[in-house]
């Protein structure tokens, strides 16, 4: 947080795995905010956890702007520590927020989709957290391990599948046996059939 007087702090990060943005709890800056979450989720390889994060974000920035007093600044916080991803809203109100029952309210959205939350107080006001646990499974790569491969690279399909088998070329329909002339009789009648419905 700022000291008074100062310009607030907007764009603070401290290492890779920490972003720190200072803002004024309004309507039109909660997407902005999510925007800022989801990139840097990204950046951390976190794609499957920008959901649930974001709501969360979003729900402790609407409790500010809903239950606070004059003051709407607050910081938001994100840590990635390799396990646990952290977010934290902290403002400027010292009342502390209360859970209100297992469906009603934002702080029930955020125990129901987070495994851990809490709020303690600060010397300006409080903070609100949660975390989500972050197994190795759910991370995901940014591109792909290996580039795929050129055109003239690639595997081509097949033209048409062969209709007769392989083998030596016949000389006539008198080489054949029984069984396989009705195949190679077949042949031509469904070349025959396949133009007419093209």
């Amino acid at each position: 947080m700022s000291f008074a007087g100062e310009e607030p702090t907007m764009n603070v990060p401290v290492n890779s795995s920490y972003y720190m943005v200072e803002v004024e709890a309004r309507r039109e800056r909660v997407p902005q905010v999510r925007r800022i979450v989801a990139a840097h989720l990204r950046y951390w390889r976190l794609e499957n956890h920008i959901g649930p994060m974001c709501r969360g974000v979003d729900e402790l920035m609407l409790n500010v702007l809903e239950h606070t007093g004059d003051d709407k600044r607050c910081v938001v916080e994100l840590w990635w520590n390799g396990k646990n991803l952290i977010a934290a809203v902290a403002d400027y109100d010292r009342r502390m927020p209360r859970l209100l029952g297992p469906t009603r309210g934002g702080l029930a959205r955020i125990a129901a989709m987070s495994d851990g939350w809490g709020a303690c107080g600060t010397p300006d006001g409080k903070l609100v957290w949660f975390s989500r646990r972050v197994k190795a499974l759910d991370r995901e790569p940014l591109a792909w391990s290996k580039p795929a491969p050129f055109l003239q690279e690639a595997k081509r399909a097949p033209e048409s599948p062969s209709l007769v088998p392989a083998g030596p070329p016949l000389t006539s329909l008198d080489d054949v046996e029984e069984p396989d002339r009705e195949l190679v009789e077949a042949v031509p009648a469904a070349a025959r059939l396949a133009r007419q419905r093209a």
